[in-house]
């Protein structure tokens, strides 16, 4: 059985969560406790030496970085697939996922903000209004790359989920909890609401995990 290491409030790790639940695939949960400095232990660092979630233990080695794995998954694991077929259309669902991985969760990282308040001074406001900045702004950016129909359906591209949707529906998770202002993206609202409605979107839920510890 694969291992992942993960954390509960890790939007990296809750993609790929959501990646392995709607391929069927079971895994064993290796929690890493961001927030207690886990991920710079030895022992993790020997498994992933950029101390970061996720890292993906399998029968060849470990795997590292959120979209790497869930393209392993995808090319190793083809059904279903998150991936079109068409490639205008696999490019467009990468780039909205690349939108949210590459450009807004960057800038939020826990390790950048813990630098904001260590070498910057910010306190507890300037942080929070940092964060919904960027991923307002980023989101805001995403609302009409969707498909026309999107909403309706639940899904950003066609009619099944795919990797927008694994990679919209945690980032959408942080927006709320750091009350971010969402009316600009009535549409990825919708799908979010939907998207959290299926079995594998719950069974990947922060919630859901065996370390979450509450808001």
């Amino acid at each position: 059985m694969m291992t992942l290491y993960g954390y509960f409030r890790s939007s990296a790790a809750h993609r790929v969560r959501i990646a392995l639940a709607l391929k069927g695939l079971a895994v064993e949960a290796a929690p890493v406790h961001l927030a207690r400095g886990a991920q710079l232990a030895e022992g993790f660092r020997m498994t992933n030496p950029q101390a970061l979630v996720p890292a993906l233990k399998t029968d060849e080695g470990v795997l590292t970085q959120s979209l790497a794995i869930i393209e392993w998954l995808e090319e190793t694991r083809p059904d279903p697939p998150l991936l079109p077929r068409e490639p205008f259309r696999r490019a467009r669902v990468r780039a909205f996922a690349l939108g949210i991985a590459c450009d807004i969760h960057p800038l939020n990282n826990l390790r950048v903000l813990r630098r904001l308040r260590a070498e910057f001074g910010f306190d507890d406001a300037k942080i929070n209004a940092w964060y919904r900045h960027w991923v307002e702004q980023g989101l805001a950016q995403l609302e009409p790359l969707v498909e026309p129909g999107a909403a309706e359906r639940g899904c950003c591209f066609g009619a099944a989920p795919s990797l927008a949707d694994v990679c919209l529906v945690p980032q959408m998770a942080n927006a709320r909890r750091f009350n971010c202002d969402l009316g600009a993206v009535p549409r990825l609202v919708a799908i979010d609401a939907s998207l959290r409605e299926r079995p594998a979107f719950r069974a990947a839920a922060p919630e859901a995990q065996p370390d979450f510890e509450g808001s």
